[in-house]
């Protein structure tokens, strides 16, 4: 699918929203334009809060447009060649194949940059995120300030109407600060689940007055 090169490798930046990954992922694709690479820069279709723009801008005027794609087979369809750098964001709302994806430009002696949030509202593994942190060679994962306690956010909480959601919603709603908080584990809310969760622990307990939960 790609020609072979000396060597490439993964890297992943992950973590919590409003945590900085996708001002990560720039600072490092400016580098490797700076540095004369060529970088092809895609990014879910789904992410429309800034209009569809996504542009990056090195020091000597060269600019660099995201793609917008909504598969891994899209991606792998319009890497170059020539490209040496290939970097997506937001990644967990793409399918799983983008982990074969990145393993085959990988190995073609493309650098991939990956960015993404690895949790969904509910804490659990979003997307392919998951299997991408498993593979990368280099892994950054960043955590943000929880708006309730000030500590570090490593969860993303999703709100209706100012409360927090309940598990049973759909995993991928786009927002941005009006649906969704940083949030630490203390602070993070999950209803329904977080009672399922309790009850699956405390049922089928016996206590000194029977039956728990």
């Amino acid at each position: 699918m790609f020609p072979r090169a000396r060597h490439g490798w993964i890297e992943v930046v992950s973590g919590v929203m409003f945590s900085g990954k996708s001002e990560e992922l720039i600072r490092r694709v400016r580098r490797a334009l700076i540095a004369g690479r060529r970088v092809q820069l895609f990014k879910s279709h789904l992410d429309d809060r800034y209009g569809g723009e996504f542009r990056i801008s090195s020091h000597d005027g060269r600019q660099i447009d995201a793609e917008p794609v909504s598969n891994a087979v899209q991606v792998a369809e319009r890497v170059s060649p020539e490209t040496q750098v290939v970097a997506i964001d937001e990644a967990q709302f793409l399918d799983d194949g983008i982990c074969e994806v990145a393993d085959a430009l990988a190995d073609a002696g493309m650098r991939v940059i990956v960015a993404g949030t690895d949790m969904d509202f509910r804490g659990e593994p979003f997307g392919p995120m998951g299997l991408l942190l498993a593979r990368a060679e280099r892994i950054d994962k960043l955590s943000a300030i929880c708006v309730v306690c000030g500590d570090p956010a490593t969860r993303n909480q999703r709100l209706i109407d100012g409360e927090p959601a309940p598990a049973e919603g759909p995993t991928i709603q786009v927002g941005g600060a009006e649906s969704y908080e940083a949030r630490c584990r203390r602070c993070h809310k999950v209803p329904k689940r977080d009672r399922a969760q309790g009850e699956l622990v405390l049922g089928g307990t016996e206590g000194p007055r029977g039956r728990t939960g």
